[in-house]
């Protein structure tokens, strides 16, 4: 029956051969995580976006065929990719690496599209299958032959995937010892021409390599490096994971023991750093003198693991370093294994294969040192600090005092990172830093260890008290103490991190630079503190090189407050906006009003910036006043100049339209009413909040006075039609009262003398002016305003 045999209307005596084992497409990893992130189940979904409930499928028995329309089909070429690489969204990458993949090799795509299918089907249960491969999205013609050849084909594991997969990239990368591994992990299976091809062309290479490799041994034991160099470097080309060939080289090219004092003779440098280590490589004249192109660097690590084994570890490929123009290789190898001794290798790679002879650095036990080792002087003692090395399973420190002739070394108790020596004698005193590291075989490993002196001196006598006081917008500093050694001086300093203990020895160098503050021109012994400034001010007593740490005091110079502002509210408070000062968490603000009463309160940032400020400062004339609050308590402050506003009395001007009033024999004339409603002289000072709120001081300031009340000037204007007049130009002015006017009068009544434009015409009054932000205008219903 048809579509019963995988391929059976071939007319093909073995229809179910050419079964593909392996996928055999470099990269093949890369090209299924962009599958996975397109969460495509196989690369076949992304040619069939209808899915397997569309009514077509895919056909993969004679080749690779997408559905047309109802029952046609179309193969997959070039041009039908390169349409699915102008899409976008997350099948993208897929379409690129799968048009890339089809141009290097067009039967590449129906071989891993297969590879794929048969593995999804024997995931799955035998009497499963059918279904499965028609949900997969295979036509409904081929799933039988498509479940026949999951039957036939070797089912593969987990390990046995694995290096199906990364088969073909090994190959690509000529490493033949691992293709051939990964060759012998796979089930014997004689169905897969592609694979079979490989094991044949991979069994006559591997025999070319031996034959070099035998040939190099024979060259090397004859005592001939440079027909050994070439064989060795052949048996590398072809294979170029070949570690006896690698090791040959190296042990032809690896410096030697009078290399040591020559110059220009190490062409592969190592350093070895506090947790890496760093190579540096010329690559001035090229690997082969006959092709001077780019050339990429392969970094290898070899390292005794024990047993007479050598381990390889590739770290890193540096790309595209151009030799014979001065290029510089370099490269950091993060994971040395420490305790142990290892040997790097630079192999020059073209194209995937070695390009000339390596180049092989010296030995490196790999023991970094601690780094930073400093050593401090006080009185009868040194202090030693350091960085350790990560790794370092123990550091210990050796001591020789002054004086000592036999060389003996004595050992100091040490923490993580430093170490104390007491009742040390002056003189000259010498420390020695060893790290020790244990290795993967269970040995203890020392380092070299690092070396460093130190003197032990005489110290100055410390300060013992120090006050400061403020005066004006600067601070006085005043101490006792620091008697003792002629030469001794009190220096103000702010130390930048944590401040030492007072009566710690330190070294002058450390100390940071006095104060760099400027002093009152009328008296030097005051310090101005920069705007900002919150610090501890330390007095330090010093010594030629040496200083002892004081006592300290808190010193404040808080942001003045700037742009002030306040508007009022019809509730008789104030929103005030200012800017906060950087640095500061808490401003005290203050009010007064007239008759001298003020009221305080304190006003945290955070609270500021969610909600704002309001001040119940009532309807008459206020000042406002702001000034930065300390940041600690008991900090000595030199406070800058309070920022204030003056807020005239509360004003709002209203008005309204007076209907005519009715007469035997006519209408009257409507009136235009305006109203001034502003508090009296006599209750400026009027607390109209009521009781104080919770947080807030009152007190009996300085008499404030009234602010004298000063009106823009009214004007209204009316505008034919019902749409109410955009500004105080739009329309014919009917009224305008001088703000002195209607200030005096409280109260002005116009009376609308005849018709300013034809009826019905709408009127509205503005405020003009300097001060007419300042005065609120309560308007009427716009429908009150019409005049019919």
């Amino acid at each position: 029956m048809a579509g019963r045999e995988f391929g059976h209307h071939l007319g093909l005596p073995r229809a179910l051969s050419a079964l593909p084992l392996a996928p055999l497409v470099p990269g093949y990893a890369r090209l299924v995580a962009a599958q996975r992130a397109a969460g495509l189940r196989h690369i076949g979904e992304i040619l069939t976006p209808g899915g397997p409930g569309s009514g077509a499928g895919l056909r993969v028995l004679d080749g690779l065929f997408v559905p047309v329309g109802t029952r046609g089909q179309r193969r997959v070429d070039g041009a039908l990719l390169a349409g699915l690489r102008g899409s976008s969204g997350p099948a993208a990458p897929l379409a690129d690496e799968l048009a890339e993949l089809h141009r290097r090799d067009p039967q590449a795509l129906r071989r891993v599209l297969l590879y794929q299918l048969i593995g999804l089907l024997q995931d799955r249960p035998d009497d499963q299958r059918p279904d499965t491969a028609l949900r997969l999205g295979v036509h409904a013609e081929e799933a039988a032959g498509l479940v026949a050849a999951a039957l036939v084909r070797p089912a593969l594991d987990g390990a046995q995937r694995a290096a199906a997969e990364s088969l073909a990239d090994a190959w690509a990368e000529h490493r033949l010892r691992r293709a051939d591994r990964l060759l012998k992990r796979l089930p014997p299976y004689g169905r897969d021409p592609s694979l079979t091809a490989l094991r044949a062309a991979l069994s006559r290479r591997l025999r070319h390599a031996d034959a070099a490799l035998d040939a190099a041994r024979d060259a090397e034991q004859a005592g001939d490096s440079e027909a050994a160099t070439e064989r060795y470097l052949r048996a590398l080309r072809l294979a170029a994971d070949d570690r006896r060939a690698l090791f040959g080289l190296v042990r032809i090219h690896r410096p030697r023991p009078h290399d040591a004092t020559g110059t220009g003779t190490e062409r592969l440098r190592r350093e070895l750093l506090p947790e890496s280590v760093a190579l540096t490589w010329d690559a001035a004249d090229p690997p082969d003198p006959a092709d001077p192109g780019l050339v990429t660097w392969r970094i290898l690590r070899l390292r005794r693991a024990g047993r007479g084994t050598t381990e390889v570890r590739e770290l890193c490929e540096v790309r595209q370093v151009s030799s014979g123009s001065g290029g510089m290789g370099s490269a950091e190898d993060r994971a040395a294994p420490l305790g142990s001794v290892v040997r790097y290798v630079a192999l020059p790679v073209r194209e995937g294969r070695v390009a000339g002879v390596p180049l092989v650095a010296r030995e490196l036990a790999v023991t970094p040192e601690v780094s930073g080792l400093a050593l401090t002087d006080g009185r009868e003692r040194i202090d030693g600090t350091w960085r350790p090395p990560p790794g370092a399973t123990e550091v210990t420190v050796e001591h020789t005092g002054p004086g000592n002739v036999t060389g003996v070394t004595e050992p100091l108790p040490c923490e993580t990172g430093r170490f104390a020596a007491t009742g040390l004698p002056p003189g000259l005193h010498r420390f020695r830093v060893v790290c020790h590291y244990r290795t993967s075989a269970g040995r203890t490993v020392a380092s070299p260890g690092v070396e460093a002196t130190r003197t032990v001196q005489h110290w100055p006598e410390p300060v013992r008290t120090l006050t400061a006081t403020a005066e004006r917008e600067g601070i006085r500093f005043a101490w006792t103490g620091a008697e003792g050694a002629e030469g001794t001086e009190v220096r103000l300093v702010c130390w930048p991190g944590d401040v030492p203990r007072d009566g710690a020895e330190l070294a002058t160098a450390e100390l940071p630079e006095p104060l760099p503050w400027p002093r009152l021109p009328d008296d030097g012994g005051v310090l101005c503190p920069p705007p900002g400034t919150h610090v501890e001010v330390a007095a330090v007593a010093v010594l030629g090189e040496r200083a002892v740490a004081g006592p300290t005091v808190t010193v404040e110079a808080p942001v003045a407050v700037t742009g002030l502002v306040a508007r009022r509210q019809a509730d008789g408070q104030a929103q005030v906006v200012l800017d906060w000062p950087e640095g500061t968490g808490l401003l005290t603000v203050s009010w007064t009003r007239g008759r001298g009463r003020t009221e305080e309160r304190s006003v945290a940032a955070h609270q500021y910036r969610r909600h704002g400020l309001r001040l119940p400062v009532g309807r008459g004339g206020v000042r406002v006043r702001a000034v930065p609050a300390p940041r600690t308590s008991g900090s000595v402050v030199a406070l800058p100049a309070a920022a204030e506003t003056v807020l005239p009395p509360d004003a709002s001007v209203a008005y309204r339209l007076v209907p005519a009033p009715r007469r035997i024999l006519r209408r009257g004339r409507p009136l235009i009413r305006v109203t001034l409603s502003a508090p009296d002289e006599d209750v400026s000072g009027e607390d109209v909040a009521g009781d104080d709120a919770p947080g807030e001081r009152v007190s009996d300031g300085d008499e404030f006075g009234e602010t004298p009340l000063q009106l823009p000037e009214f004007v209204c204007v009316a505008r034919s039609g019902t749409l109410r007049p955009r500004g105080p130009a739009d329309g014919t002015t009917v009224l305008r009262i001088a703000g002195d006017e209607l200030l005096k009068l409280r109260t002005v009544e116009h009376e609308l003398a005849s018709d300013p434009c034809p009826a019905p015409f709408t009127l509205r009054g503005f405020l003009l002016g300097a001060h007419a932000a300042s005065v609120r205008l309560e308007e009427p219903s716009p429908a009150t305003l019409v005049v019919r």
